[in-house]
């Protein structure tokens, strides 16, 4: 019996092994070899090779993706709290919220105009100075990369990250305002400055075929590597303007009107040191060696400006104020901002040096002897630094960082002055002189339109009253309340 089971299980066994190969043999065709040959391996080399670069591809647009939504919190970082802190503690208490409130309402009313159109005129297919509509309501804006800006993440990451940029830029320009100019007028006027001035100046620069786009065929190659013109000297010229057009402030500069709460500044200038590498090295748009320069020359640009401002003022004052410290590396940071993929740690320390030296004069002695009341030195840090900046990027850039800059057949040229591209310091020049013009021209338009409409400034009455009360019913600080 038991031999007998042994035989049936083998059987079986054999039976369960060639029926597979009885069946393939079956097939039209097939001989009787066929279903006892081992069944050909269905992928070619290059099969194999596809697959294995589409995985490539996949890990590294997860990796990029990944690295350009933490740079594009940072950047929003950067506006509140950062900017919201910065701005708020260097007003009287008085005005403290209101300051605070004209940041954050700049991440939302931005980002509805950046949704509708805003975004596809910085981005979208234009002429050489302004986009199309194609973008507009977020058409054709989804998950696939657009190879023309960024070929490695989703289109919606590169618009969020741009958003980002839009957001901040109209927040710089209310420190030159601050504490005089109504609500409603600021958001009209906000409203009306990104869509006019911000977008095409965005688009000039970045945007494909912008006309000083240095990638994307522009006739004079600017090289702005996250916002130098667009963000910073825009921002900065928009203030000055707004800053002689609205006036001085009540009792200024007879009366004192000193910082609220350093403390809340000291924050809010960390905040925005640490922001800003995904401001700049997010720029690179990808989590490789480019990003990690960028991050690098922005550290040691934000140090060295620190130092300069501190020196100059000790120099000049017997001492070192944490203010003075806090402002110096903003103005490092703006300065470096045009150059970071482009030039090697140490320019970018001279860059920093340099700008905080210059941004301290310009605060400390330009203003006092021109009398202009920029309540916030909006233009002396961000309209002074960020030109200097620009104009140093031309000198100090280098191809051996970003070979950004080619010819006709893709050979690379020379990026700056040090490296023989004297022509390049033209290029900064023109990027910046249309920059000027566009935030001067741009902005007078605008507020003698809102100026019109609306009005653009507080009564006297609500101006002593603080427009924490007299714009929002509300206080920052209530002392009776916590007793």
């Amino acid at each position: 019996m038991k031999t007998t089971k042994n035989i049936l299980l083998f059987c079986v066994a054999l039976i369960l092994l060639v029926s597979p190969a009885v069946v393939a043999a079956r097939a039209p065709g097939a001989g009787l070899s066929a279903a006892f040959m081992v069944a050909p391996d269905i992928h070619t080399d290059a099969e194999r090779i596809a697959a294995l670069e589409r995985k490539v591809a996949d890990a590294q647009m997860s990796a990029d993706n990944s690295w350009m939504l933490v740079s594009a919190a940072l950047v929003l970082l950067m506006t509140g709290p950062g900017l919201a802190l910065f701005y708020g503690g260097l007003v009287r208490k008085k005005n403290v919220l209101s300051t605070m409130l004209q940041s954050f309402a700049m991440m939302s009313l931005v980002t509805i105009i950046w949704g509708l159109i805003g975004y596809s005129l910085a981005f979208g297919s234009g002429n050489s100075f302004i986009g199309g509509f194609e973008f507009s309501f977020m058409r054709g804006v989804g998950g696939k990369p657009n190879a023309d800006y960024a070929a490695t993440i989703p289109h919606l990451t590169f618009m969020v990250y741009q958003l980002m940029f839009a957001v901040i830029t109209p927040a710089l320009i209310t420190g030159a305002f601050a504490e005089r100019m109504k609500f409603k007028a600021m958001l009209v006027f906000m409203a009306l400055w990104t869509v006019v001035v911000y977008s095409p100046m965005a688009h000039m620069v970045w945007g494909k075929g912008g006309f000083l786009n240095a990638s994307l065929g522009g006739a004079f190659p600017t090289l702005d590597f996250a916002g130098g013109t667009v963000v910073h000297v825009t921002s900065g010229v928009s203030a000055l303007v707004c800053a002689l057009y609205l006036g001085k402030r009540l009792g200024y500069p007879t009366q004192s009107v000193p910082p609220h709460s350093v403390v809340l500044s000291f924050v809010g200038a960390c905040l925005l040191w640490v922001g800003w590498f995904g401001f700049n090295a997010g720029s690179a748009l990808s989590a490789g060696s480019l990003a990690s320069s960028a991050f690098v020359a922005t550290h040691f640009a934000a140090a060295a400006a620190a130092a300069g401002w501190t020196l100059v003022e000790w120099k000049s004052s017997r001492k070192a104020s944490a203010l003075g410290a806090i402002s110096g590396a903003v103005a490092g940071l703006v300065a470096i901002t045009p150059a970071a993929g482009f030039v090697r740690p140490m320019p970018a320390m001279a860059i920093g040096f340099i700008a905080g030296i210059v941004c301290y004069y310009m605060v400390a002695k330009v203003k006092a002897r021109f009398g202009y009341d920029d309540s916030l030195d909006a233009f002396g840090v961000h309209g002074a630094g960020g030109t200097i900046g620009a104009i140093l990027t031309g000198i100090f850039a280098v191809s051996t960082v970003n070979p950004i800059l080619k010819d006709a057949k893709g050979n690379v040229l020379a990026s700056g002055l040090i490296e023989g591209n004297a022509h390049q310091l033209v290029n900064q020049l023109v990027g910046v002189g249309i920059a000027w013009a566009l935030g001067i021209v741009g902005t007078l338009a605008i507020l003698f339109v809102v100026d019109s409409l609306i009005g653009l400034r507080v009564s006297p009455e609500e101006e002593s009253q603080g427009l924490d009360l007299s714009q929002h019913g509300e206080e920052g600080y209530d002392w009776e309340g916590a007793m």
